[in-house]
C-alpha cells in the first residue's frame, strides 16, 4: 500500500546539497519547506530551483513550500556552541541585536518594553525554554527562567499574541512573496495568522493559478478565529511550538485534534508540525514517545507530518525521513477507515449548503462507500483545480487516490493531499477520452492492473465546479 500521510521536510545546511535532496526524495519526502526566517530571497530561490532539479532527476513530484517569517521576533545571537538558560535563573531582557548571554538577552523588537508586562511568559525557539517576566528595571525586563534548556544561534522568542502590535504578513513577507510568485512556487505558509483578514492581505490569485496558501495556527487568536481562517486558506498548519506557548500542555493535544477535524471537514490539507522527531537532530533513532506522537497524528487524520530542525540542521537528514516514512506507513496500515467514515458523518462538511459543494459531497461520499463495500483498487479523481481530489481525500478511503490533472500547478500542489498520488496527464476533449486516458496511465504506472475495479470521479457539467459523476470501471 502506498503511504497515505505525506512528509514535509525543512531544507537547510544539512540537506541542501543535490545528493542529499535526491536521497531524501527517494526516502519519502513529498514536500520541501524553505524557511525564510533564516534565508535571503536569493538563497531561497536557489534552494527552490535545486529542489525542482532534484525532483526531476529522481522522477517524483515534490512540492515546494515557502514559509514566510511573518512578524518573527528574534534574540541577539547566542554562542553557536549553545548557552544554558538554567531553570530558576534570572535574566535581563533588553531591546537590540547585540549578542545574548546566559544573563542578558537582547530582543529585536522595539515594542518589547511597551507590549510585554509582568506575568507574561516568553518562550524561546520551539517553546522548550520559557521565561516569566517579573518586573521592569529601567530599560530592561527582569525575568525568571521557569523551564530551562540550551539555546544557540538566534532563536525566535514568542510573545503572547494579544500583546503584539505587529501585523501579518509583514511588508518584508510581501516582498519575498513577489519573488517566489515569479518563480511559480507551489505553496506559501503565512506565519502568525490571527484572522481570515490576514490571509486576504496576501492577495494572490486563487490556487491553482496562484500558490496554495497555508495558514499557520500558532496563537490563541488563530484558534478563536479558525473558521474564518479556514474559509480564506488553501491549507492549515498546526504549528505546535508557538501554539504550545499560548496554551497549556494538557490543552495542546486536544487543540491539535480539533483543528485537524475541522480542516478535514472543510476539505483542506492539514499539516502537523514541530518537534515530531526532534531527538533525531542528534540521535540516529527517535524516542518511543516521538514515534507514538507521529502515529497518533496519523490516526487523527492529519494530511502531512513535518520535519523541521531534524532535516534542516540534523546529523541524519535522510535517516530521519526514512524513519518518519516507516512510522507513518505502519500507522497508515492500522488506520481505521470504517470508524473514520462514521466520524466524518458526524461532522458538518463545510460548504454543504453550496449547491456545487453539496453535489461534490454526495459523489465523494458515494465513492467512499463503494470503497468500503467493494474491492476497489483505486479512486481516479480527475480534476483541474484539485478540488475533486481534496474533497475525496477528506473521507480517508481505503483505496489510493490517483489525482489526475492537466494543470502542472495542481500536480505539484497535490503533493500535500492525504492519500493522493499526483498524476499529470493530457486531458482529452471529452469525458470518455479523459476516463480512458486516466485508466491507461493508472495501468502504465503500475497502480492498477487488468481485472481491477476502479472508481472514477470527475465533473462534466459545463457550468459550475461540482464533481457530478462517479462511475465504476473494470480495467481491461
Amino acid at each position: 500500500m502506498t503511504r497515505r500521510t505525506k512528509i514535509i521536510c525543512t531544507i537547510g545546511p544539512a540537506s541542501s546539497s543535490s545528493a542529499v535532496l535526491k536521497d531524501m526524495i527517494r526516502a519519502g519526502m513529498d514536500v520541501a519547506r524553505i524557511g525564510m526566517a533564516h534565508s535571503s530571497i536569493d538563497e531561497g530561490l536557489e534552494l527552490s530551483r535545486a529542489i525542482r532539479s532534484a525532483a526531476a532527476d529522481v522522477g517524483r513530484p515534490v512540492g515546494v513550500l515557502v514559509d514566510l517569517p511573518g512578524p518573527k521576533i528574534r534574540v541577539g545571537a547566542f554562542d553557536e556552541d549553545g548557552v544554558e538558560l538554567a531553570t530558576d535563573s534570572t535574566i535581563l531582557l533588553g531591546v537590540g541585536n547585540d549578542a545574548s548571554t546566559a544573563t542578558e538577552v537582547n530582543v529585536d523588537y522595539e515594542g518589547l518594553l511597551i507590549d510585554v508586562q509582568a506575568g507574561d511568559d516568553l518562550a524561546f525557539g520551539d517553546g522548550g525554554v520559557v521565561a516569566s517576566v517579573l518586573q521592569r528595571k529601567g530599560d530592561r525586563l527582569e525575568a525568571r527562567i521557569t523551564s530551562g534548556g540550551i539555546v544557540r544561534g538566534r532563536p525566535g522568542v514568542h510573545i503572547p499574541s494579544e500583546r503584539l502590535s505587529l501585523a501579518s504578513p509583514t511588508d518584508d513577507d510581501l516582498v519575498m512573496l513577489d519573488a517566489f510568485l515569479e518563480e511559480g512556487v507551489d505553496m506559501v505558509a503565512l506565519s502568525f495568522v490571527r484572522s481570515g483578514s490576514d490571509v486576504r492581505r496576501v492577495a494572490t490569485e486563487p490556487h491553482p493559478r496562484g500558490p496554495l496558501i497555508v495558514a499557520k495556527i500558532e496563537c490563541r487568536a488563530a484558534v478563536d478565529n479558525l473558521d474564518g481562517i479556514i474559509e480564506e486558506s488553501g491549507a492549515i498548519m498546526v504549528a505546535r511550538g508557538d501554539l504550545g506557548a499560548e496554551c497549556s500542555l494538557a490543552e495542546l493535544p486536544h487543540l491539535q485534534k480539533e483543528i485537524i477535524r475541522r480542516c478535514i471537514a472543510a476539505g483542506l490539507p492539514v499539516i502537523t508540525a514541530t518537534q515530531m522527531l526532534e531527538t533525531m537532530i542528534e540521535s540516529p533513532s527517535p524516542t518511543r514517545a516521538e514515534a507514538s506522537d507521529v502515529a497518533n497524528a496519523v490516526f487523527d487524520g492529519t494530511s502531512a507530518v513535518m520535519l523541521s530542525g531534524e532535516t534542516a540542521i540534523g546529523k541524519h537528514p535522510v535517516r530521519v525521513v526514512e524513519t518518519m516514512a516507516e512510522i507513518a506507513s505502519r500507522a497508515d496500515e492500522k488506520f481505521d477507515h470504517s470508524a473514520w467514515a462514521e466520524r466524518l458523518q458526524a461532522m458538518h462538511l463545510v460548504g454543504a449548503t453550496d449547491p456545487a459543494a453539496a453535489i461534490t459531497n454526495a459523489m465523494t461520499a458515494a465513492a467512499a462507500r463503494a470503497c468500503d463495500e467493494l474491492d476497489i483498487a483505486a479512486i481516479l479523481a480527475i480534476s483541474g483545480s484539485g478540488f475533486t481530489v481534496r474533497s475525496m481525500a477528506r473521507f480517508r478511503p481505503r483505496a489510493n487516490i490517483l489525482g489526475f490533472t492537466a494543470n502542472s500547478n495542481t500536480f505539484r500542489q497535490l503533493t500535500s493531499s492525504w492519500g493522493t498520488v499526483p498524476m499529470e496527464f493530457e486531458s482529452g476533449p471529452s469525458y470518455e477520452d479523459r476516463v480512458q486516458e486516466a485508466v491507461r496511465r493508472a495501468v502504465e504506472s503500475g497502480h492498477v492492473k487488468p481485472g481491477d475495479l476502479v472508481g472514477v470521479l470527475a465533473g462534466i457539467a459545463l457550468s459550475g465546479a461540482a464533481t457530478d459523476v462517479f462511475r465504476l470501471v473494470r480495467v481491461t
